[in-house]
This record gives structure tokens, sequence and C-alpha cells, in this order.
């Protein structure tokens, strides 16, 4: 196929941000590009609309659904710009032999800085700070060191091992729980390997890294919040999924 026939459809609003030569590639390879102007990821209805007449698909966190699928009458290609998938209907893909790709620690890194950010603005209360501070105030709020606390890693993947080296030059005890542990990567960073209940109940900081799957959706329940630490902050810069809304924001 003469990639200058091809229309290709582009979903996610940061492509090209940081990098612009990414849009201008792309436009000067292919026929045509489509991007998404609603500053959000698209619904499949909306999918539905526009999917008929491309032939290549760079999406975001769309809802990329069994109907979606099933009107992607060109649509040879399907690149995720990120890692996960469970936004998508694979078994429609695949059975429509439409080719799925993503790009597993693309963004681990910038997403491991973000986690780190998150933890220490925690512990230092910098948002409080900030709005106080705007509103007039000059606020004198006691913050804590890193150095000494326990940091949980839900989920030692591409990005959580990332956290993990970050966090080793704040001197703090990091523990980590993976299904497929990576006990090499474990032993050469100082991160002790442990079980779900450990890790829930002896680190100030829980953050998660784990993919949305049958398992895992609903996980920060009830139950989960209970085992941990009295005090403790939890971190989620993985899926929204991740966490049972409805029966945790009772307790808090």
């Amino acid at each position: 196929m003469d990639l200058k026939e091809c229309r290709v459809l582009v979903t996610p609003t940061s492509f090209g941000a940081s990098d612009p030569r990414l849009r201008l590639e792309l436009e000067a390879r292919v026929g045509e590009v489509v991007y998404n102007h609603t500053g959000r990821p698209l619904k499949a209805a909306e999918l539905r609309e526009l999917i008929p007449a491309v032939d290549g698909f760079i999406a975001g966190l769309d809802e990329i659904s069994g109907e979606v699928i099933e009107a992607a009458r060109r649509l040879k290609v399907i690149a995720r710009y990120g890692v996960g998938v469970d936004n998508m209907d694979m078994p429609a893909a695949r059975q429509r032999g439409i080719l799925v790709t993503n790009t597993p620690g693309a963004n681990s890194r910038a997403v491991a800085e973000l986690t780190v950010g998150l933890i220490l603005a925690l512990a230092r209360h910098i948002p409080q700070a900030s709005l106080e501070t705007k509103a007039g105030g000059w606020p004198r709020l006691a913050g804590f060191s890193l150095e000494g606390k326990t940091v949980g890693v839900y989920g030692l993947g591409a990005i959580g091992r990332q956290v993990a080296r970050r966090l080793a030059g704040f001197d703090c005890t990091i523990l980590a729980y993976d299904v497929a542990g990576d006990r090499d990567f474990a032993a050469v960073h100082g991160v002790i390997l442990c079980s779900p209940a450990e890790l829930l109940e002896k680190s100030d900081f829980v953050s998660l890294h784990c993919p949305v799957l049958p398992e895992t959706r609903g996980l920060v329940n009830a139950a989960f919040l209970e085992r941990m630490k009295p005090g403790a902050f939890l971190v989620n810069t993985a899926r929204g999924e991740l966490v049972m809304k409805t029966t945790c924001w009772q307790r808090y």
C-alpha cells in the first residue's frame, strides 16, 4: 500500500506536543492526518463516525469497542500511543486482522518522575502551602523527610523499576510487590520484594504501578485501605480503574 494514499487518525492530544517533528514527519509520509481537537479521549460513538475512512489509527485512551472495530472497514493498524490496551476490544481487533502495537517503556521515566514529585508534594505539603500562600497567608507547615520512611511500589514493571531507581537517592526503604518479581533488579537496587499484605502494612507511601486486568480492576477497595499503615499515602499514576471509588471514599 502506498502510504501517500493512507489516511491516519490521531487522537492523543499529547502527540507531538513536546516534539512537533512527530506531526511533521507523519504528515510528510501519509496522505492525510485527522487530529482530535476535543482535548479529551474519544467515546465509541465519536470513533464510529471517524474510523470507517481511516487506514491507520494512533490511539490514546479512547473507547475502542467492538462496535468501533466492526466499523473500521479500511483499518490496518492501531498504534497505541502509550502502554495500556485496556480500553480496546483486543479479540475484535484480532478477529478483523488489525495489527495492534503499543509503546512499552516510552513514558516510564516521565511517569516515574511524576510519581516521585507527588510523593514529595505529599511529604512537604506543597499543594496546601501553595494554595494558602496564593490566598495571602504564609503558612508554617510541618513536612517530613523521606529519609527513613518506607515506600511500597505495587507493581515492579518498567515504570515501577524507574520509580525505585529514583527513590534510592532519598535513603528510604523500598518495598515492592509484583506477580513476577525481578529478583536480579531488586538485589542490584536495594529493593525488598514482599507480599501485598506486608507492603501495605509497612509502607508510608503506596505507589500503584500495575495494569488494569480482571484481577486488578477495583484493587484498591475498603479492605485494601484497611490494610494500609495508619496515616499512609496512596499515589496512583497508573489507571483510575484500579481504585474502587464508591467504596474507598466512604472511609475518608
